[in-house]
């Protein structure tokens, strides 16, 4: 039997990893177990085992009264006191079993006892099992811990083996599984069995029952992971990850560096065609990424993580860590995002408050606040530049103004104008800047830059005044030569009336003369008509009389006499029978 019993701890040792020492460790504890089962058992005692035949001995343990009870004392001490859930009140501590460990430093006062049985029960036996199972089960979970509890952050490839509403099973390894809460899923991703899927070690513990390992799909660690592994030159320290923002299944943002000349970070992480980005963002199922610059000034950075919104002024406290960005108005919505998500995840990234306003707004903002002596407003400089904006820098504790001196300067006017300083020096500049200045130096240099500034937007003004009255001439000469044009328009109109009318009139008039015409041909090639009149004889005869005297010029003209067949070509086709002899009758034109 002992050697059946080595043999199946080397087994052990050899299939699951776990030390010989620690198997025979177990097995004492079972042994002592299975003999504290068996009826009549010492209250304490101790198991020696050999360790190269399996061979045991258990001893009855006899302490003295009074170190019993001091050991019992202690351990009481030691015990946490309880709460009874029914009753509410504080449960007395039971007796505890002393621990051999406790026991050990006082064996020169205890006497022992050989107590081993001859055979153990089934009761007895059944208990060693399930103590030997157990120890067992708590060495492998030390092994797995000790394994994995350096690996946290670490991007790991699992296989799911169970899922649910409550949590997911996700094999590492053979008999090492790790936890994928509901918590740490996203929402919008299906985790079928058997199914490959990448996530980030979050937590190693080696307490408790069920698996140690919790691992995440939704921590902004698994995209520097994804991207470590698909970019080389993130895993050569050559770009780095600085910041990650990222709202789970919808949107991430993060924040790149270069430590190496010439090495482009967001192009590195874009890759060729996209190609390096696509794999990331094919691994985290359609979850859009957007790659931003880093960049040492808080202004700068904030306008690029606000991308692919177009930024058009950055305005920061340090203090407050605070920034103000204006944008244009048609850019608004597209930099606050569906949600407030493009400015959410811009202030997780820079780690700056980012309120963001159009450029209407601001200037409105601008026009209504007032200002006055001593008081600050918002912590800005009260300047006001040259192209009528204020100046962006906040301004110094106690002063309503920054460092700038042309802008600590104009504490000595009452304006907040930059350009009252036109006419001064940077020497002069520099003296009303300087507090501590005489009042002699001072006073001439302000009234001078006074006077200058004063006569200028007089000059300005009476400019703006005479630009006024050109501006109505020119008004008022627009509007005289649209009351012209308008009123050549409707002559124009009138006359092209009048020209359809008269065209229309002409049109019937031709259409009556036809008609007339027509029927009077009707009634000369009539045969009833041999009384018509002779007037109308003869202007038929001169009409075809025409045609040959035209022909007899032209023939006249080149010294040719007219033939007779030319001279009868344009001759009347009633009287062409006549001329050679025939029926005038016969000649008769059909239905006449």
């Amino acid at each position: 039997m002992s050697r059946e019993i080595v043999e199946a701890i080397k087994g052990l040792e050899q299939e699951k990893g776990i030390d010989a020492d620690t198997l025979m460790a177990a097995l004492e504890d079972a042994l002592l177990s299975a003999y504290k089962k068996t009826p009549g058992a010492a209250k304490y005692a101790r198991v020696d085992l050999d360790r190269d035949t399996a061979d045991f001995r258990v001893f009855e343990l006899i302490l003295p009264p009074e170190l019993e009870e001091k050991l019992v004392a202690q351990a009481i001490e030691e015990q946490e006191q309880t709460i009874d859930p029914e009753t509410g009140e504080m449960r007395e501590p039971e007796e505890p079993d002393l621990d051999p460990e406790l026991i050990a430093p006082y064996e020169d006062q205890i006497t022992t006892n050989d107590v081993t049985p001859g055979d153990f029960g089934r009761i007895a036996a059944q208990t060693a099992k399930q103590v030997i199972l157990q120890r067992i089960r708590e060495a492998e979970r030390h092994m797995m811990f000790e394994e994995y509890q350096d690996r946290v952050g670490e991007l790991i490839t699992g296989i799911i083996q169970q899922s649910d509403n409550r949590y997911t099973l996700v094999q590492l390894r053979e008999r090492v599984e790790a936890l994928l809460p509901r918590s740490e899923q996203v929402w919008n991703e299906r985790y079928d069995h058997g199914m490959r899927v990448k996530a980030v070690i979050t937590e190693v513990n080696a307490e408790g029952k069920g698996p140690g390992i919790v691992v995440s799909r939704r921590s902004p660690e698994l995209i520097k992971e994804l991207f470590e592994l698909e970019v080389p030159e993130i895993a050569d320290d050559l770009v780095e990850i600085v910041g990650v923002a990222r709202e789970p299944g919808y949107r991430s943002k993060i924040a790149v560096i270069s430590h190496a000349d010439g090495v482009d970070p967001v192009g590195a992480c874009v890759g060729p065609r996209g190609s390096r980005v696509r794999m990331v963002v094919s691994e985290l199922r359609g979850e859009k990424i957007d790659i931003i610059p880093y960049n040492d000034e808080p202004a700068r950075f904030v306008a690029k993580a606000l991308s692919p919104a177009r930024v058009r002024e950055v305005l920061v406290d340090d203090e407050t860590q605070e920034a103000t960005v204006i944008v244009p108005d048609d850019q608004l919505s597209l930099a606050i995002g569906r949600e407030g998500q493009n400015a959410r995840l811009a202030a997780k990234l820079t780690g700056w408050k980012v309120d963001i306003k159009s450029e209407t707004e601001f200037s409105q903002e601008e026009d209504e606040l007032t200002y006055e002596e001593g008081e600050e407003v918002d912590g800005r400089c009260a300047a006001v530049l040259s192209a009528g904006r204020r100046c962006p820098n906040a301004s110094l504790q106690g002063s309503r103004y920054c460092g700038l001196p042309q802008h600590q300067a104009l504490a000595r006017f009452d304006t907040n104008q930059v350009t009252v300083l036109t006419a001064l020096s940077d020497e002069e500049v520099s003296v009303l800047a300087d507090p501590n200045a005489a009042d002699a130096q001072v006073r001439p240099l302000v009234e001078r830059a006074t006077a200058q500034h004063d006569q200028e937007e007089a000059a300005e003004g009476e400019g703006e005044a005479e630009g006024a009255t050109d501006a109505e001439q020119a008004s008022d000469e627009l509007e005289e030569a649209k009351e012209e044009a308008e009123t050549d328009v409707a002559e124009a109109e009138q006359e092209l009336q009048e020209a359809e009318e008269e065209a229309a009139e002409s049109v019937e008039a031709e259409e009556v003369s036809e008609e007339e015409s027509g029927e009077q041909t009707d009634g000369k090639e009539s045969p009833a008509d041999d009384s018509e009149p002779a007037g109308e004889q003869d202007s038929e005869t001169d009409v075809a009389e025409a045609p040959e005297e035209a022909l007899a010029e032209d023939a006249a003209t080149e010294g040719e006499e007219p033939s007779q067949e030319a001279a009868a070509v344009g001759a009347n086709p009633s009287e062409e029978p006549k001329a050679q002899g025939e029926d005038p009758e016969r000649s008769r034109p059909e239905g006449a």
